[in-house]
């Protein structure tokens, strides 16, 4: 009925005509079917398989993962971007994002430098137990973390604390080997020297270059440090850069970091989309963030059920896909800090906690749907993966 229908349609003659005579003269392109796919794939992919080659010791509680593709190709990232790492300990199957802190013009590995974190389950297992030889999965390389030489200023300040250095990393490195026209200020932020990751590397690559200063700022300086102490203040940002004009802010370390130092760039009257900000990830103690119900207690007890079934009993400071990947549930997960909606799921009854900063779509939080790697259960809750 339907060809019949076709044709009586006017013009269907001569589109059939057009189409013998297109098979007859035109070129055969059946060899090259999905060839943009495949391409795209190749620069974009879902998974690459890894291998550790090379660990190296930066601090006391930091360690430098070297990693090179099984297949020998690994696709292009901008500097700043990550990649998020999938394990397995236990009978836990989870993953964790890392900034690449290697130079993209170094395409024969990718580093990522990782800093232990207190009770953190992948963390320790990759300062601990992996070894050089080991078989990792990651995702491709995510992110908007990076410049944008359309948008953003060739004046970059760089404002990082603890391991949220890493993504700098990589930018300062590309900037030195490839002398891109860019100047960098960085203003690093840590408890002691010793604790300041490749703080040799970055005094090298300050002296070497005139377009890259770094300023490490110290909490607990020892007596022969004469550098900038304390914390990133407004004070200290205008000491270093000697003013915003022109300049691009660029912030990543823990949250109460990002609070503090928005407020100073702020205060010196730096517009907001002159600031750049990496997520780095949920706040460890999150029941002393702004917002968190003061009537709720961190170890309080509550239900976890999938569909109105009975999965787990947690509680209220731990996430979502925690308990869900404890109790073997895996839900899709990219960046594990709420940007990136990978790990959404639809809450059907219950209240849970999202921290600022958790990007949840206008549509989604109307429909009910929540980021399980941002959210803490305040009451027994009813999802639907």
């Amino acid at each position: 009925m339907k060809s019949e229908m076709l044709e009586k349609m006017e013009g269907y003659q001569e589109v059939i005509q057009e189409i013998h005579a297109d098979r007859k003269y035109g070129a055969d392109f059946l060899d090259e079917k999905g060839a943009v796919k495949n391409y795209i794939n190749r620069i974009h992919p879902g998974r690459i398989d890894l291998k550790v080659t090379d660990i190296f010791d930066e601090t006391r509680t930091t360690k430098t993962l070297r990693f090179s593709a099984i297949d020998g190709y690994l696709p292009p990232f901008q500097a700043g971007q990550y990649i998020s790492l999938f394990t397995s300990i236990g009978n836990i199957k989870t993953a964790r994002p890392y900034s690449i802190s290697s130079s993209p013009t170094e395409r024969g590995y990718w580093d990522i430098t990782v800093r232990a974190v207190e009770n953190g389950l992948v963390s320790n297992y990759l300062l601990n137990d992996i070894r050089a030889g080991d078989n990792f999965v990651s995702s491709g390389p995510q992110g908007q973390f990076c410049h944008n030489p359309l948008f953003h200023d060739n004046h970059l300040v760089f404002l990082a604390g603890g391991s949220g250095i890493t993504p700098f990393l990589s930018m300062i490195r590309e900037v030195s080997r490839k002398g891109i026209n860019r100047t960098i200020v960085l203003l690093y932020g840590s408890r002691t020297t010793d604790e300041a990751i490749c703080h040799e590397e970055l005094n090298t690559l300050a002296k070497k270059s005139p377009s890259i200063k770094y300023f490490p700022v110290i909490e607990q300086p020892e007596d022969t440090f004469d550098g900038l102490t304390g914390f990133i203040t407004a004070d200290v940002i205008s000491e270093a850069t000697g003013g915003i004009d022109g300049k691009t802010f660029y912030i990543c370390g823990p949250q109460a970091m990002y609070d503090f130092c928005v407020q100073q760039l702020e205060s010196l009257n730096v517009p907001k989309r002159k600031i750049r900000r990496e997520m780095y990830g949920v706040p460890v103690n999150i029941w002393e963030t702004d917002g968190w119900p003061e009537d709720v207690d961190r170890d309080n007890e509550v239900t976890i059920s999938i569909n109105g079934e009975k999965i787990a009993t947690s509680k209220s400071s731990e996430t979502l896909i925690s308990v869900l990947e404890k109790t073997g549930h895996i839900i899709p997960s990219i960046c594990r800090c709420g940007e990136c909606s990978m790990c959404r799921v639809k809450l059907l009854n219950g209240k849970v906690y999202q921290p600022p900063g958790s990007l949840v779509r206008k549509s989604d939080r109307q429909f009910g749907f929540i980021h399980a790697c941002a959210s803490y259960p305040l009451t027994d809750v009813d999802i639907c993966p």
